[in-house]
C-alpha cells in the first residue's frame, strides 16, 4: 500500500506543450502509489489553458479538484485520419467534485473554462485491456469545424 498527496508543487512535471493551448502541469499519481492497471494524473490548467482535441484508446474518468472547467465532446465527419471535419455535440461545465466518464475513442477537449479561472482535475486513464498501453491521439484543430493534422 502506498500513500501520496496531490497538494503542493514539489513533484510537478511540465506536460508536452504541443498538446495544450496554454500553461499546464501535472503530477503522475499512478507512479507515486505504484498502480499498474491505470494511469492516474493530477492535471492543473492555468487560466484559459485546455487540452488540444484528442481521443484515447481506453476509457477515461475526470474528477474535478479545484476551480471551474469544461469538457467538450466532438463528432468526426469524413474518412481521412489527418484532415477531417468536426462538430461540437456537447459541452459540460465542470466544478470541484464533478465526475465525468469519457468512453474510449471519444473526440474531446477539457481544461479551464475561461481566461480568468484555473482548474485542476484527477484524470484516470483506464487501460483498454490487461497489459495494454494506453494511447492518446492528439489533433491540431480550430475547435469548431475542422481538424488539420495529427500532432506527433
Amino acid at each position: 500500500m502506498k500513500k501520496s498527496n496531490i497538494s503542493g508543487t514539489d513533484d510537478k512535471r511540465n506536460v508536452n506543450p504541443n498538446w495544450f493551448t496554454g500553461k499546464t502541469w501535472m503530477k503522475v499519481l499512478s507512479e507515486k502509489i505504484k498502480v499498474k492497471d491505470q494511469d492516474i494524473y493530477h492535471v492543473h490548467f492555468e487560466k484559459g489553458s485546455r487540452t488540444k482535441l484528442h481521443q484515447h484508446n481506453g476509457n477515461q474518468m475526470l474528477i474535478g479538484v479545484k476551480g471551474k472547467g469544461s469538457l467538450e465532446i466532438f463528432r468526426k465527419y469524413g474518412t481521412s485520419k489527418n484532415d477531417f471535419k468536426i462538430k461540437r455535440i456537447q459541452k459540460i461545465n465542470r466544478n470541484e467534485g464533478d465526475i465525468v466518464h469519457i468512453p474510449a475513442k471519444t473526440l474531446h477537449t477539457h481544461g479551464s473554462i475561461d481566461k480568468k479561472t484555473e482548474f485542476s482535475h484527477i484524470a484516470i486513464n483506464i487501460l483498454p485491456r490487461k497489459n495494454a498501453i494506453y494511447k492518446t491521439e492528439w489533433y491540431e484543430s480550430d475547435f469548431k469545424t475542422k481538424v488539420s493534422e495529427i500532432i506527433k
